[in-house]
Protein backbone atom coordinates (compact mmCIF):
# COMPACT_ATOMS: atom_id res chain seq x y z
CA UNK A 1 0.00 0.00 0.00
CA UNK A 2 1.40 3.67 -0.99
CA UNK A 3 1.74 5.92 1.22
CA UNK A 4 2.58 9.51 2.34
CA UNK A 5 5.47 11.02 4.07
CA UNK A 6 5.29 13.75 6.50
CA UNK A 7 6.82 15.29 9.51
CA UNK A 8 6.03 15.39 12.94
CA UNK A 9 6.53 18.30 15.58
CA UNK A 10 10.02 16.24 16.30
CA UNK A 11 11.49 16.78 12.75
CA UNK A 12 10.79 12.73 12.48
CA UNK A 13 9.16 11.05 9.07
CA UNK A 14 5.48 10.52 9.77
CA UNK A 15 4.21 7.52 8.07
CA UNK A 16 -0.24 7.43 6.97
CA UNK A 17 -2.02 5.00 5.81
CA UNK A 18 -4.47 6.37 3.29
CA UNK A 19 -6.52 3.29 4.51
CA UNK A 20 -7.31 4.65 7.69
CA UNK A 21 -8.80 7.52 5.91
CA UNK A 22 -11.37 5.76 3.68
CA UNK A 23 -9.15 3.85 1.33
CA UNK A 24 -6.83 4.35 -1.39
CA UNK A 25 -5.71 7.52 -3.15
CA UNK A 26 -4.04 8.07 -6.02
CA UNK A 27 -0.87 9.72 -5.80
CA UNK A 28 -2.30 13.24 -6.29
CA UNK A 29 -4.49 12.79 -3.73
CA UNK A 30 -1.81 11.81 -1.55
CA UNK A 31 -0.33 15.05 -1.76
CA UNK A 32 -3.16 17.27 -0.25
CA UNK A 33 -3.14 17.24 3.27
CA UNK A 34 -6.10 15.97 5.40
CA UNK A 35 -6.94 18.05 8.73
CA UNK A 36 -6.67 15.63 11.74
CA UNK A 37 -10.35 16.41 12.74
CA UNK A 38 -11.90 14.98 9.21
CA UNK A 39 -9.41 12.04 9.54
CA UNK A 40 -10.79 11.28 12.46
CA UNK A 41 -13.99 11.65 11.63
CA UNK A 42 -13.94 9.46 8.33
CA UNK A 43 -12.66 6.71 10.24
CA UNK A 44 -15.20 6.61 13.18
CA UNK A 45 -18.13 6.70 10.19
CA UNK A 46 -16.57 3.52 9.00
CA UNK A 47 -15.84 2.01 11.95
CA UNK A 48 -19.60 2.31 12.87
CA UNK A 49 -20.54 1.24 9.15
CA UNK A 50 -17.98 -1.88 9.64
CA UNK A 51 -20.15 -2.29 13.24
CA UNK A 52 -23.77 -1.80 12.05
CA UNK A 53 -23.36 -4.49 9.04
CA UNK A 54 -23.65 -7.18 11.59
CA UNK A 55 -27.25 -5.94 11.94
CA UNK A 56 -28.11 -7.35 8.35
CA UNK A 57 -27.69 -11.04 9.16
CA UNK A 58 -29.58 -10.24 12.78
CA UNK A 59 -32.61 -8.71 10.68
CA UNK A 60 -32.23 -11.52 7.95
CA UNK A 61 -32.61 -14.55 10.99
CA UNK A 62 -35.43 -12.67 12.26
CA UNK A 63 -36.97 -11.99 8.72
CA UNK A 64 -36.41 -15.76 8.22
CA UNK A 65 -38.01 -16.76 11.19
CA UNK A 66 -41.27 -14.86 10.59
CA UNK A 67 -41.65 -16.63 7.13
CA UNK A 68 -41.39 -20.17 8.80
CA UNK A 69 -45.05 -19.64 10.02
CA UNK A 70 -44.23 -22.21 13.42
CA UNK A 71 -47.01 -21.88 16.10
CA UNK A 72 -44.10 -21.55 18.29
CA UNK A 73 -42.63 -18.68 17.20
CA UNK A 74 -43.40 -15.35 18.72
CA UNK A 75 -45.99 -12.46 17.18
CA UNK A 76 -44.92 -12.45 12.95
CA UNK A 77 -45.61 -8.57 13.42
CA UNK A 78 -43.16 -8.23 16.56
CA UNK A 79 -40.45 -10.00 14.12
CA UNK A 80 -41.27 -8.39 11.04
CA UNK A 81 -40.87 -5.15 13.02
CA UNK A 82 -37.65 -6.29 14.63
CA UNK A 83 -36.11 -7.08 11.25
CA UNK A 84 -36.98 -4.19 9.82
CA UNK A 85 -35.45 -2.19 12.36
CA UNK A 86 -31.74 -3.79 11.87
CA UNK A 87 -31.86 -4.29 7.91
CA UNK A 88 -32.91 -0.67 8.18
CA UNK A 89 -29.46 -0.09 10.17
CA UNK A 90 -27.74 -2.46 8.16
CA UNK A 91 -28.82 -0.28 5.25
CA UNK A 92 -27.16 3.08 6.29
CA UNK A 93 -23.87 0.81 7.61
CA UNK A 94 -23.54 -0.02 3.73
CA UNK A 95 -24.38 2.78 1.85
CA UNK A 96 -21.69 4.94 4.23
CA UNK A 97 -19.36 1.89 4.11
CA UNK A 98 -19.35 2.58 0.14
CA UNK A 99 -19.88 6.36 -0.12
CA UNK A 100 -16.13 6.42 -0.43
CA UNK A 101 -16.64 3.85 -3.40
CA UNK A 102 -16.85 4.37 -7.14
CA UNK A 103 -20.43 3.36 -6.52
CA UNK A 104 -21.58 5.87 -3.59
CA UNK A 105 -24.13 7.22 -5.85
CA UNK A 106 -25.98 3.74 -6.56
CA UNK A 107 -25.52 3.01 -2.78
CA UNK A 108 -27.36 6.23 -1.82
CA UNK A 109 -30.35 5.90 -4.13
CA UNK A 110 -30.85 2.41 -2.37
CA UNK A 111 -30.32 3.94 0.52
CA UNK A 112 -32.69 6.73 0.39
CA UNK A 113 -35.30 4.27 -1.76
CA UNK A 114 -35.17 1.56 0.50
CA UNK A 115 -35.73 3.39 3.93
CA UNK A 116 -38.92 5.56 1.79
CA UNK A 117 -40.04 1.43 1.64
CA UNK A 118 -39.83 1.00 4.99
CA UNK A 119 -41.44 3.91 5.96
CA UNK A 120 -44.26 2.86 3.76
CA UNK A 121 -44.62 -0.90 5.26
CA UNK A 122 -44.38 0.06 9.02
CA UNK A 123 -48.23 1.51 8.78
CA UNK A 124 -49.50 -1.34 6.82
CA UNK A 125 -47.67 -3.96 9.16
CA UNK A 126 -50.33 -3.90 11.70
CA UNK A 127 -53.53 -4.03 9.86
CA UNK A 128 -54.86 -7.65 9.49
CA UNK A 129 -54.71 -9.86 6.41
CA UNK A 130 -58.33 -8.84 4.61
CA UNK A 131 -58.84 -5.90 6.50
CA UNK A 132 -59.51 -2.01 5.62
CA UNK A 133 -58.36 1.49 7.53
CA UNK A 134 -61.30 2.82 8.63
CA UNK A 135 -61.75 6.05 8.74
CA UNK A 136 -59.57 6.64 5.40
CA UNK A 137 -61.67 5.41 2.44
CA UNK A 138 -58.74 2.55 1.75
CA UNK A 139 -60.08 -0.70 1.27
CA UNK A 140 -58.48 -4.64 1.89
CA UNK A 141 -57.69 -4.58 -1.76
CA UNK A 142 -55.67 -1.37 -1.81
CA UNK A 143 -54.12 -2.30 1.41
CA UNK A 144 -52.87 -5.33 -0.22
CA UNK A 145 -51.86 -3.14 -3.44
CA UNK A 146 -50.28 -0.45 -1.04
CA UNK A 147 -48.09 -3.50 0.78
CA UNK A 148 -47.09 -4.79 -2.30
CA UNK A 149 -45.89 -1.16 -3.53
CA UNK A 150 -44.07 -0.84 -0.61
CA UNK A 151 -42.81 -4.46 -0.54
CA UNK A 152 -41.36 -3.51 -4.40
CA UNK A 153 -39.76 -0.09 -3.33
CA UNK A 154 -37.94 -1.60 -0.44
CA UNK A 155 -36.92 -4.37 -2.56
CA UNK A 156 -35.53 -1.59 -5.39
CA UNK A 157 -33.78 -0.30 -2.78
CA UNK A 158 -32.06 -3.42 -1.91
CA UNK A 159 -31.50 -4.36 -5.53
CA UNK A 160 -29.65 -0.73 -6.30
CA UNK A 161 -27.50 -1.77 -2.88
CA UNK A 162 -26.71 -5.16 -4.19
CA UNK A 163 -25.58 -3.71 -7.42
CA UNK A 164 -23.50 -0.66 -5.89
CA UNK A 165 -21.90 -3.69 -4.14
CA UNK A 166 -21.06 -5.22 -7.25
CA UNK A 167 -19.49 -3.13 -8.72
CA UNK A 168 -17.55 -1.42 -6.00
CA UNK A 169 -14.46 -3.52 -5.81
CA UNK A 170 -14.20 -2.90 -2.33
CA UNK A 171 -16.21 -5.79 -1.26
CA UNK A 172 -16.48 -9.33 -2.33
CA UNK A 173 -18.98 -9.27 -5.60
CA UNK A 174 -20.26 -12.42 -4.90
CA UNK A 175 -22.21 -10.80 -1.60
CA UNK A 176 -23.92 -8.37 -4.21
CA UNK A 177 -25.23 -11.20 -6.14
CA UNK A 178 -26.77 -12.72 -3.04
CA UNK A 179 -28.26 -9.32 -2.25
CA UNK A 180 -29.90 -8.75 -5.32
CA UNK A 181 -31.37 -12.18 -5.67
CA UNK A 182 -32.61 -11.68 -2.38
CA UNK A 183 -34.08 -8.25 -3.15
CA UNK A 184 -36.66 -10.09 -5.67
CA UNK A 185 -37.82 -12.31 -2.63
CA UNK A 186 -38.23 -9.51 -0.54
CA UNK A 187 -39.62 -6.89 -3.44
CA UNK A 188 -42.48 -10.08 -3.67
CA UNK A 189 -43.61 -9.28 -0.06
CA UNK A 190 -44.95 -12.07 2.12
CA UNK A 191 -47.80 -12.81 -0.72
CA UNK A 192 -45.56 -14.57 -2.40
CA UNK A 193 -45.62 -18.47 -2.47
CA UNK A 194 -44.18 -19.77 0.72
CA UNK A 195 -40.20 -21.23 0.28
CA UNK A 196 -39.58 -17.73 -1.50
CA UNK A 197 -39.65 -15.32 1.17
CA UNK A 198 -37.69 -17.79 3.44
CA UNK A 199 -35.23 -18.69 0.30
CA UNK A 200 -34.73 -14.87 0.22
CA UNK A 201 -34.29 -14.27 3.76
CA UNK A 202 -31.46 -17.41 3.82
CA UNK A 203 -29.69 -15.14 0.62
CA UNK A 204 -29.91 -11.82 2.70
CA UNK A 205 -28.69 -14.20 5.65
CA UNK A 206 -26.10 -15.27 3.46
CA UNK A 207 -24.80 -12.06 1.78
CA UNK A 208 -24.61 -10.23 5.52
CA UNK A 209 -22.55 -12.48 6.89
CA UNK A 210 -20.27 -12.36 3.95
CA UNK A 211 -20.36 -8.49 3.84
CA UNK A 212 -20.09 -8.30 7.72
CA UNK A 213 -16.86 -10.39 8.00
CA UNK A 214 -15.49 -8.73 4.73
CA UNK A 215 -16.42 -5.22 6.30
CA UNK A 216 -14.53 -6.32 9.73
CA UNK A 217 -11.20 -7.04 7.73
CA UNK A 218 -11.37 -3.25 5.58
CA UNK A 219 -10.14 -1.23 8.17
CA UNK A 220 -7.94 -1.70 11.71
CA UNK A 221 -10.35 -2.72 14.70
CA UNK A 222 -10.92 0.49 17.49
Amino acid sequence: MSTSQQHTASGRPLRVAPAWVGGARSRAAADHLLPVHEAVWIWSVRRYARVSLWALPIGAALYGWATLGLPATPSPLLLELAAGWFCAVAMIGLAGLLAGSRTRRPALAGLLIGLAGFVMMLPLAAVPTGAGLAGTGIDAGQVRTAALVAAAVTGTGWLLLGWAVFRSKLVNPADGVLLMLAAVSIGAGSYAVRPLPTVGALLLLAAGMGLAWTGSRLIPPA
